[in-house]
């Protein structure tokens, strides 16, 4: 069984204007998700600014989230790291914490082979119990991919690697992979704008930036199309497109933390090297919200 389908959010990590995590702001976050329809909360992502937490805040912010979650919805944990020794400290530290799976990209900046990949997530989900999903991004690892073929072996061969979260952008690998996998995986589109499509070859829903801002319409994206009402999917799909552009007008997490900002949820600061979003650009999305009704 898949730990979720539909919508689920790749939510952001609220800093004070000091730069500490607001665990207050967070929890109103995290409510405001649930009450929306968020079918899974996906936190210490890219969106959540993981690789500027110390490892004592990842595992508390994981550890915080899960408590004010309380199994409402599932809780996935992004604990990823280029290096496996650390990936396998921060799987281990979310699984006491009481997450419901783990989220884990490819090593980035040393990259590996196919070959490091398979002992990579291998090593890793054999020191957990908790399911685990592959997340699949070249644009932030250098380029490294995780190829159809090696996908399905491991979801094949360890039990608990049941999926991928796919950022590629390539929709002929993802049909590719879909076709190698016969039901096998668990794929999860990784681009707001490709979650019709890749739900169309049999994804199970979205890891999504777009729902911080637009949560009850990213939900029912996913849910219309899980019914049977393709043709409301669609629509959803299409009408957010020109707001899924602005969200990554500049590197995400920038522009969403700006979304949020203007809808009235303080989210604080950037954690350097990002930066504040160009005003132009701020004007660009405040427009896209206001187009798309959520402002």
């Amino acid at each position: 069984m898949a730990i979720f389908t539909g919508a689920g959010v790749a939510i952001t990590t609220p800093f004070t204007q000091d730069g500490k995590v607001d665990y207050q702001t967070f929890e109103k976050q995290i409510n405001r998700q649930i009450e929306c329809g968020t079918d899974a909360i996906i936190v210490c992502g890219t969106t959540g600014e993981s690789s500027t937490l110390d490892h004592e805040e990842h595992i508390e912010v994981i550890r915080f989230c899960a408590e004010v979650v309380n199994h409402r919805i599932p809780v996935v944990a992004g604990t990823g790291s280029n290096c496996t020794e650390t990936a396998i400290f921060l799987s281990q530290e979310a699984e006491k914490c009481g997450v419901d799976g783990l989220l884990i990209v490819t090593p980035y900046y040393n990259k590996c082979t196919q070959k490091g990949l398979i002992e990579h997530y291998t090593m890793i989900a054999q020191s957990v119990s908790l399911p685990i999903i592959m997340y699949n991004i070249p644009g932030r690892t250098g380029g490294l991919l995780i190829q159809p073929e090696t996908v399905v072996h491991l979801c094949k061969t360890v039990p608990n690697i049941v999926g991928v979260k796919d950022a590629t952008g390539n929709i002929s690998e993802v049909a590719q992979l879909a076709a190698l996998a016969k039901g096998t995986v668990d794929i999860y589109s990784g681009n707001d704008d490709q979650v019709v499509p890749i739900m169309s070859l049999g994804g199970k829903g979205v890891i999504s930036v777009l729902s911080n801002v637009a949560p009850k319409e990213t939900h029912e994206m996913c849910a219309a199309f899980l019914s049977g009402d393709i043709e409301k999917s669609r629509q959803i799909q299409l009408d957010a497109i020109p707001l899924i552009n602005a969200l990554f007008c500049e590197v995400n997490p920038i522009p969403v933390k700006k979304g949020m900002q203007l809808l009235g949820i303080d989210t604080g600061v950037l954690r350097r090297p990002l930066t504040e979003m160009e005003p132009e650009h701020a004007a660009r999305l405040k427009a896209e919200m206001e187009a798309f009704g959520i402002l």
